[in-house]
């Protein structure tokens, strides 16, 4: 096995007689130096130049360590020679033995030396921070990208680590409904990936934000714990309009869930078939009606549920609404949806419109399960 040298350094002796250079290896272990019984009368006079060695060898291993550290931090700026890598004892050779190096000697611990050591060291860590601070430079702009990318994955897949609001969410929303009000191409483009732009984007994400979040999870719920038939469940999904009315009780089969139960309500489906993601709504059998009779507790899911699957296409026809009776032509449409924005959220409707939302998710949280 390789003897290890780390703790141990070759001292010669500084006396004038020419018989003097006598090799002295000392230990810096806590045992005594082993010496020779015939010779230690001659031993004697280096140990009293150990204090003057000891300050030179630790500014010597001071010094290797700070080079030791540069080269660290550098050898990612630079390939490693064939001669380096190609023999692994080698490296375990040269890091086992920095001090064989370079011998300490007397005339190598002088102040010129140490001096100039000094410089060189200064003048590497002041280029190895420069090309940090050029590399960080550079950096920085794809880490603001990564984070950005980061924080909308986040907002999408795990909402309650969002940064962004949930009203600045609904605001979005309402915005992107004004602009396909006018252009009724504006929803269809985002879904396909066409448009690009950090603000369709924004709006893209909300919209997702909205299905995935607001609104599909209590619906799942809501079904799950119900025993409605699936025909039931396809009727109330089709229809947009909705009456639930009251009518004198009978004991038969509640046409939602098929049990018997004293029905006493009455469910009026209505309205125009429609497209889920570009609410385009559909002419076919736009008279078409449903009539269906239910008992309370099938009533009280069937408002609920109601409420929550058609509220996005109900804000939708709102703000063509307010589109059709604004009335002014010969605009851009940026600047008519910038308009009709401002209007609506100084006035409050918009978040009235939110607060109707917060309702209908928290009727939708507290809903009792059927006994």
């Amino acid at each position: 096995g390789k003897r290890k040298r780390l703790n141990s350094s070759v001292l010669y002796d500084s006396e004038d007689s020419e018989d003097s250079d006598i090799l002295v290896r000392k230990v810096f272990a806590k045992r005594q130096c082993i010496m020779d019984e015939d010779e230690s009368s001659q031993e004697q006079q280096p140990d009293k130049t150990c204090p003057t060695e000891n300050v030179s060898t630790n500014r010597k291993q001071k010094v290797f360590e700070k080079l030791k550290e540069l080269a660290r931090q550098r050898a990612p700026q630079r390939s490693c020679s064939s001669e380096n890598c190609e023999d692994s004892d080698g490296e375990a050779e040269i890091e086992e033995e920095p001090l064989c190096l370079l011998p300490l000697t007397p005339t190598e611990g002088s102040e010129t030396d140490s001096d100039s050591m000094k410089d060189f060291i200064v003048e590497e860590e002041e280029d190895d921070n420069d090309n940090t601070e050029h590399i960080k430079n550079e950096i920085q702009p794809q880490q603001k990208e990564l984070n950005r990318s980061n924080s909308e994955l986040l907002a999408y897949y795990v909402p309650h680590l969002s940064r962004c609001d949930h009203y600045i969410h609904f605001k979005r929303i309402v915005k992107a409904f004004l602009i396909n009000a006018i252009d009724d191409t504006f929803l269809s483009s985002l879904y396909d990936g066409t448009r690009q732009k950090k603000y369709a984007q924004d709006m893209l994400l909300s919209l997702h934000y909205l299905d995935d979040r607001f609104i599909q999870p209590r619906l799942e719920n809501l079904i799950s714990r119900s025993r409605w038939k699936d025909r039931y469940k396809e009727r109330v999904d089709c229809y947009p309009d909705v009456r639930i009315v009251l009518k004198n009780p009978e004991n038969i089969s509640c046409q939602a869930c098929e049990l018997n139960r004293y029905c006493k309500f009455k469910v009026l489906l209505s309205g125009k078939l429609y497209d889920s993601r570009t609410l385009e709504a559909d002419d076919f059998m736009s008279d078409d009606k449903q009539v269906l009779k239910v008992g309370v507790v099938c009533a009280n899911r069937t408002r609920v549920y109601h409420n929550l699957k058609h509220f996005k296409y109900k804000l939708y026809v709102d703000c063509s609404s307010m589109t059709e009776l604004d009335g002014v032509e010969d605009e851009p449409v940026k600047d008519t949806v910038e308009r009709l924005f401002s209007h609506l959220e100084e006035s409050g409707w918009i978040q009235k419109r939110y607060n109707d939302l917060e309702d209908y998710m928290d009727d939708a949280d507290s809903f009792q399960e059927e006994k």
